[in-house]
């Protein structure tokens, strides 16, 4: 049992490395947003609701919703973290509608999640109840996330070209599920399973269009960085 544990520690850990990376992944467009001082065609869609996700997998890693899980709690704390500063530069260098439907979005966000905690920690007295009601909500929001890529995935097919679905982004995100996947059954807990396990498959199938379409791929035309940016966005 011990060792078990130990072995549960160490990918746990290894899964914080890697989607710490992806959460930092984004970077490269903020640091060209905050130097034009503007977010141009760049949609904040993706980090404001990887804010939220971010959010719930917190509450879920908590002792009393979920015990023993505190390395989900540490790698989406830090994603919060990370995800907060994206969307406050998104608000700082939006123009005043965007910015508008940004806030609301996020007052929204935050009515929704204190719903989610109060309802959780009043009506329900056991962490095996919370544990079932907020994993839900957990897997509900993952399967969300892990679809967006589908369109990419779709444009690769069509174009017969990878040149905006990057090898190593889609790499770092099939490495994510697995371990997250390893780390699910090592104690087994299917709501991070479920969504984990969707992530791989998702990873591995952009991994297969990569080496199937890669030949086919036009690597002299010049690049479209806000193309390959949102692309990125969307993996993540």
């Amino acid at each position: 049992m011990a060792n078990t544990a130990t072995i549960r520690t160490i990918v746990g850990i290894i899964g914080n490395i890697i989607s710490l990376g992806l959460f930092l992944s984004p970077i490269p467009t903020f640091l060209k947003i905050v130097k034009q001082k503007s977010v141009a065609d760049f949609k904040p869609d993706p980090y404001v609701a990887t804010l939220l996700n971010c959010a719930v997998w917190v509450f879920y890693g908590m002792p009393f919703v979920h015990p023993d899980s505190t390395l989900v709690w540490t790698i989406n704390g830090a994603g919060f973290i990370i995800e907060s500063a994206y969307t406050t530069i998104f608000i700082l260098y939006s123009p005043g509608s965007k910015r508008r439907r940004i806030l609301i979005i996020l007052a929204i966000e935050a009515v929704f999640f204190a719903v989610v905690v109060l309802v959780n920690m009043l009506a329900f007295h056991t962490t095996k109840d919370r544990t079932l009601i907020v994993g839900i909500i957990c897997i509900i929001f993952n399967i969300l996330m892990y679809a967006s890529p589908l369109t990419v995935m779709k444009m690769v097919i069509k174009t017969k070209s990878v040149k905006y679905m990057p090898f190593y982004l889609s790499l770092a995100n099939f490495l994510n599920g697995i371990v997250w996947l390893i780390y699910s059954l090592l104690k087994f807990d299917i709501n991070i399973l479920i969504p984990n396990g969707l992530g791989a498959l998702s990873g591995l199938v952009q991994l297969i269009l990569y080496a199937t379409f890669y030949k086919t791929t036009r690597w002299e035309d010049d690049d479209d960085d806000k193309s390959r940016s949102e692309v990125q966005l969307s993996n993540v």
